[in-house]
């Protein structure tokens, strides 16, 4: 039962945090940064991307977790 529980858990973490990853902003500009010079000066912005990156390092860690705990079998 336990086992079944921390399953969908790792499953759930592993989705979320595929969305996660794909909210992030690119760091490279390439072609766009060159139309788009003052595009980083906004603090909302800023603080939105910190949580998005502690959100994304916490999903990283229960899954990481979850999957050692999983496949060790320590659960019996």
């Amino acid at each position: 039962m336990l086992t079944s529980i921390l399953t969908w858990i790792w499953v759930g973490s592993a989705v979320l945090l595929i969305i996660t990853v794909l909210l992030h902003s690119p760091k490279g500009d390439g072609m766009g940064g060159l139309a788009a010079s003052g595009g980083s000066m906004f603090t909302s912005a800023r603080s939105a991307e910190q949580t998005l990156n502690r959100i994304t390092w916490t999903l990283l860690l229960v899954f990481l977790s979850l999957a050692v705990v999983l496949s060790a079998g320590w659960l019996g």
